[in-house]
């Protein structure tokens, strides 16, 4: 490297908005390698929805620069002696809240964060996967207990389901589990769920998600999985069965019930953990050609003020990439 500084995107403060994101020159991060760090030159990166609040919300641990963008594809430059991930390895991940995100040249990862990129994948594709992929994972796999061997639960629910979140859990859920899903979504983006294997499409612009489960029996899921929180999961409960389970990665959900009983419902709220066990296992299904991500959108870092204003939208469709080779 030329430089001991380079690129960086900084939140000034836990207050700051979009229209406060200062792109800066800052010291290159220097990697522990006794608590497995890697030094990763970034090539794209990806926001989270609502991710300037959580400083504010939900405070780091420690202090730290407040960098964005939790999800990182790139090269490894440096590496502790023992990691799979040597330098020269394309890798790509969701790092930990703990640390600063990924909105610059050259960021930290550690062995456990970390996952090889999937074969075919483009840089920009790579940094569109990790949180999204991960979060559906844990949903389905842990929290939800689609998967556990007691559980009778063949029909869910999944909010804002051509979102970057969404539709990773329509994926998973349809082509890998079996089962049956239920997608809401706007108008525009029917087909798209359709696609990822969604049964049944409901137009939340159009339809009463209440009426809907009235109209006919069958019509309620054993599992509601909420991707956007508000008024969307105040509505989703009417289309859990009793005994059922609402989990919502927003909000916890039994503020916003609309029930006067719950009916034995359980309500979960969870904020995913970054794992490279799981990416790896996600990179294989990418790989088989049963899951994809999909991107709203590729931005310049120079860019960076209109990219985050596209997804204080709230109505992109995938995933909203930063490409750090691309010339603003």
């Amino acid at each position: 490297m030329a430089s001991r500084t380079a690129r960086t995107l900084i939140q000034p403060t836990a207050e700051s908005n979009t229209e406060d994101l200062t792109l800066t020159s800052h010291v290159i991060p220097t990697p522990n390698l006794t608590k497995n760090e890697h030094l990763i030159q970034v090539h794209a990166c990806s926001p989270c929805a609502g991710e300037l609040h959580w400083p504010r919300n939900f405070p780091p641990p420690q202090p730290r620069d407040l960098i964005p963008c939790p999800d990182v594809s790139g090269t490894v430059v440096s590496a502790p002696p023992d990691s799979p991930f040597q330098p020269g390895a394309e890798v790509y991940a969701r790092t930990n809240y703990i640390r600063p995100g990924n909105a610059r040249d050259y960021t930290i990862a550690t062995t456990d964060e970390l996952a090889l990129k999937p074969r075919g994948l483009s840089w920009v594709e790579a940094a569109a996967v990790p949180v999204s992929a991960e979060t559906a994972w844990q949903i389905l796999f842990i929290h939800a207990g689609v998967v556990s061997p007691d559980a009778e639960m063949d029909r869910i629910l999944v909010t804002a389901a051509s979102g970057g979140f969404g539709m990773w859990v329509v994926q998973v859920a349809a082509r890998v589990l079996g089962v049956e899903v239920v997608g809401t979504c706007g108008s525009d983006n029917v087909e798209l769920v359709r696609s990822m294997g969604a049964k049944e499409v409901v137009d939340y612009r159009a339809t009463d998600l209440k009426v809907w489960v009235e109209q006919e029996t069958g019509k309620r899921v054993d599992v509601v999985i909420d991707c956007v929180g508000g008024r969307a999961l105040q509505d989703a409960w009417w289309a859990v069965k009793q005994g059922g389970t609402v989990l919502s990665i927003v909000q916890p959900p039994e503020g916003v019930c609309p029930r006067s009983e719950k009916g034995g419902v359980k309500d979960i709220f969870f904020v995913m953990q970054p794992s490279g066990k799981q990416l790896g296992m996600i990179t294989e299904l990418i790989e088989e050609g049963k899951c994809r991500g999909l991107v709203d959108s590729v931005w310049p870092l120079e860019r960076f003020r209109p990219a985050f204003e596209r997804l204080d939208t709230g109505h992109t469709c995938g995933k909203i990439v930063l490409d750090l080779a691309l010339n603003q």
